[in-house]
């Protein structure tokens, strides 16, 4: 099969990139830019992993053909960190023991980045929403919610300290 052009955004770059039709994001990421931090866990839309943001909104990369990409802004978890260094949320998620294994953690960051840009004050249930669909197999959810709160709560400061242990998984 012939390779057809796209361009689009990636991480704040504009490329242009020869692509098979039938690839996904996820291998246009993985396999052609060596952005190895999206993970492919489940191949079928359901675990997270491979959450990106296609113009500042999550997408599973996963389920998303790479032109359908066309023209957009992909970001990536390699693309939060700045000059300055990690991203609040990769801090936060550091700072609270919230990475455990760390297969997940860049598809929950990724949906807590598209849920901060879009409602940079949450409530715990905000969060939850924004997370589950996203699956991590090590812990209960608590020390992520509490991680993407704190972030939260730099918006809000009457939200500090707001949610508080949490153990149940997210709904």
């Amino acid at each position: 099969m012939s390779r057809v052009p796209l361009k689009l955004k990636v991480n704040n770059e504009e490329l242009e990139l020869l692509v098979e039709p039938h690839w996904t994001l996820l291998e246009v990421l993985r396999e052609e830019l060596d952005l190895t931090g999206t993970k492919e866990g489940c191949g079928e839309g359901v675990c997270g992993a491979c959450t990106v943001l296609l113009d500042g909104k999550p997408v599973r990369a996963c389920l998303t053909l790479a032109l359908e990409a066309q023209g957009c802004s992909v970001t990536t978890v390699e693309g939060l960190a700045g000059e300055k260094g990690l991203d609040p949320l990769q801090d936060s998620f550091i700072r609270h023991g919230a990475v455990q294994c760390g297969f997940c953690t860049p598809g929950m960051i990724m949906a807590a980045k598209a849920l901060l840009l879009e409602n940079p004050c949450p409530q715990e249930e905000d969060i939850r929403k924004a997370i589950s669909g996203n699956i991590c197999r090590c812990t209960g959810y608590a020390k992520i919610v509490e991680a993407i709160a704190a972030v939260a709560s730099q918006h809000d400061p009457a939200a500090k300290g707001s949610v508080g242990t949490l153990e149940e998984e997210p709904a």
